[in-house]
Formats: structure tokens, sequence, C-alpha cells
């Protein structure tokens, strides 16, 4: 006969409010930065491009010739259904919505880490609300994080959809869905979650791969049906138009494309540069993402589909490096304080991608006097973090596999950590 599951420990109400605060102290600094103390002329610009295309959908101006006032004019560059999702904020004072936006974002911020440190958290008992702050409070400070508050931006929400999509137990908001329907939907809002298409053909997991894909056509058709010439223009035009993106070799843009637009050769020999290198990323991580998947690690999984989806991505802003926050929680693992070199790991990624590197290395190249090469190697810091984070979670996987006397490339997927 077997024994009823353990109850999980009361946790006192007083608890819950003092992790509120704790979280909403830790990003203060950010919010203070850039929704009080930042130009006006740059506060929350992209957040204002999500809205103006709800605005164009309620008074019948085209989505993709709109722009944000002067002096930004950023276009609307995302597909057709993300517009919808602008229409609410259409609906509230600009001002409002950047506070409100942020809100957001913090919050969804800290259902990442929820989800995705689980395993983790659980070990907290009765302290868990604490625990659950004191692991969101640095993911706050993150480099990326910070520039999706800074700009208003969307991925926290997107990195969050994936991560409600695949770690089990899931939540019951998703639980209703198959596997893959939020990432699909993710794909109709931005269309950088597809990378998990490839990911789910790769491993032959066939349902997720078409759920992902039925998904997101069924919420691409329904934006067509309602706005035909719309989708028309998105699909036939302004997807391919490369300068709606901005500058592509400027240092926001993180990408390997980025790094290589910024110090590689031009023209022919660098596009096929790119495609070599990027071929070789997505091979390494691919392998890698199977190998996590195999193991029972969702979480690792997201993390290095995540990051190699920031890699080999055209373009990567720093702020889609997001995915970050899934790393260090990856790294860490259900247990760090028993294998400190993973909390070691995950302390060092924190810290690298709390420095903001990339802005070192443009104040280092404005002083024209001091050697090019250091700025130049702080100015792509990202990229090579996104290199650096691919190679500790290999060397988790590698870990792990040691330990159970395990064939890295034999064997099924075993129950979860957060099940076990």
């Amino acid at each position: 006969m077997t024994s009823p599951p353990a109850r999980r420990p009361a946790v006192p109400r007083h608890r819950w409010i003092l992790a509120v605060v704790l979280v909403a102290l830790a990003a203060s600094p950010v919010a203070l930065r850039y929704l009080v103390f930042w130009p006006l002329d740059q506060w929350q610009v992209d957040v204002d491009v999500y809205r103006q295309a709800g605005v164009s959908i309620l008074t019948g101006r085209p989505v993709y010739s709109a722009m944000t006032e002067a002096p930004q004019l950023l276009p609307f560059t995302y597909p057709p259904f993300a517009a919808f999702l602008g229409i609410p904020l259409a609906l509230i004072p600009f001002g409002v919505v950047g506070w409100l936006w942020t809100a957001l974002q913090v919050i969804a911020t800290t259902a990442i880490v929820w989800y995705a440190g689980r395993a983790l958290l659980a070990r907290s008992g009765s302290w868990l609300p604490l625990a659950l702050a004191a692991l969101t409070a640095p993911m706050l400070w993150l480099h990326p994080v910070g520039d999706g508050i800074r700009f208003g931006q969307v991925n926290a929400f997107i990195v969050l959809a994936c991560v409600m999509d695949l770690v089990e137990p899931r939540p019951r908001l998703a639980r209703w869905l198959p596997k893959g329907a939020l990432i699909g939907l993710a794909m109709a809002v931005k269309l950088t979650p597809g990378v998990f298409v490839v990911h789910f053909l790769l491993t032959r997991r066939w349902k997720e791969a078409a759920t992902a894909v039925a998904s997101a056509a069924v919420a691409t058709l329904l934006a067509a049906a309602v706005l035909p010439g719309t989708s028309w223009t998105y699909w036939t035009s302004a997807l391919r138009d490369p300068t709606r993106l901005g500058p592509n070799a400027g240092t926001a843009n993180q990408s390997v494309r980025g790094f290589l637009l910024r110090l590689g050769p031009e023209g022919l020999p660098g596009t096929v540069l790119w495609l070599v290198v990027v071929a070789a990323i997505a091979w390494v991580g691919f392998r890698l993402a199977a190998r996590m998947y195999r193991a029972g690690d969702p979480v690792g999984e997201l993390a290095v589909v995540g990051i190699v989806a920031c890699l080999v991505s055209p373009v990567s802003w720093v702020h889609h490096y997001h995915w970050v926050v899934v790393v260090v929680l990856a790294l860490l693992g259900a247990r760090p304080w028993e294998e400190r070199r993973r909390l070691w790991a995950a302390a060092a990624v924190t810290v690298f991608f709390t420095l903001r590197l990339p802005w070192w290395g443009i104040d280092w190249l404005a002083q024209r006097d001091w050697p090019q090469w250091p700025g130049r190697v702080l100015q792509n810091a990202d990229v090579a973090g996104g290199l650096a984070c691919l190679a500790l979670l290999w060397w988790v996987a590698r870990e792990r596999e040691r330990a159970a006397g395990a064939d890295p490339d034999v064997g099924a997927p075993s129950s979860s950590p957060a099940l076990a």
C-alpha cells in the first residue's frame, strides 16, 4: 500500500508579503533608472511600438507604415497577430502603460524563476517565498533583463511561455493545452521561438512540433482573416526589409552575425563565414539540447535552445538574452550546495551578464588614443557570454552522465528533476 504524498509545509502569509516587497525593492533601481531618470525621448520606446500597432488597428491606419513619434520614428516589425496584443495598450494612457509593462515584466521574470527553479525552491520548505525573492533579485539586475525594462520589451513573456510549455509539472493555466501550443503562440508574436520546432523535429517529438506549428498557423490565419491587407504587407515586404530592425552592425546586436558585421569580412565571404559558424553552433547546440531532453532536464533543454536562438539569429538584441535567467537556474540545478562548482558557474554567469560589458566596450572605443582590441572584445562580450553558457551547460550534461555512468547518445527521457 503506497503512502499518501507528503503535504507541502504551510507558508505564513507574511512571508509571501515580504517576498513581494523584496522583489519590488530589487526591481526599484532598474525601474527608477529607466522610468524616472531616463530621457523622455527614449522612454519605453518599444512598448510604444506595440501600443501604436494597437492604435493603428483601432483607427484603420496601415500597421506597418505607422511610426512612433520623433525622434525615434520606430516601425512595428512583428507579425500581424502581435498587433492585436497592442489593442489593450492603446486604450490606456502611455504614461500608465510604461509603468504597467515594467511591473508585468518583473512579474514574468519572477514566474520564470518560479517554474524553472522549482526543483531548487521546493527544498526551501516554508521559506519558499523568501527563497524565490532571493533567486529573483539578481535576475532583475542582469543586463538583458534591464534592457528589456529599459525599452519595454516582450522577451520576458516569450521566455515565460516557453518555460510554462515544457517544464513539468506544468502550471494549471497550461495543462489543458497540448505541449507546443504556447511555443506556437509565442512564434505568432515573435518568430525566434521557431527554433524550438527544429529541436522538436531533431528529437523526434512529432506531436510537439506539429502542435507548435499548428497553433502558430491558427493565430496567423486568424490575424489574416481580420487584417488581410496588413498580413499581406508583412509576409511579402515588411518581413524582408532589414532596415526596419535598426543597424544590424550596432553593438546592441549580440548575435554571431552582429559580431561578424563589426569585425569580419564583408560581402559574400562574410556571409559564407557566418553560415559556417552558425551551422557549427546549431549542430553542437541541438545535440546538447537533445542530451538534456534524454536526461529529463527540461530547464537545461530550454536554456540551450534559447541561447542557440540568440547566437544563430541574424539579429539578437541584448534584451533577447533574457534566456540567461533560465541558464542560471539550469546551472544551479536542484542541489547546488552539494555541487559547489555548479554554484560557482551560475554565479559567474550572473556576474558576467550584470556588468553591461558591451557598453563598456563602446566607452573604451570612444577613447581614440587607447588600443582598440580591448574595446572590441568588450563590445562583443554577450556573444562570448552566450558561447560560454553553452560550454557550461555541456559541462553540466557531461558531469551528470559521468555520475550516472550513462552513454550520452543512448537512453530515453527520464522523469523531470522537479518531479523526482
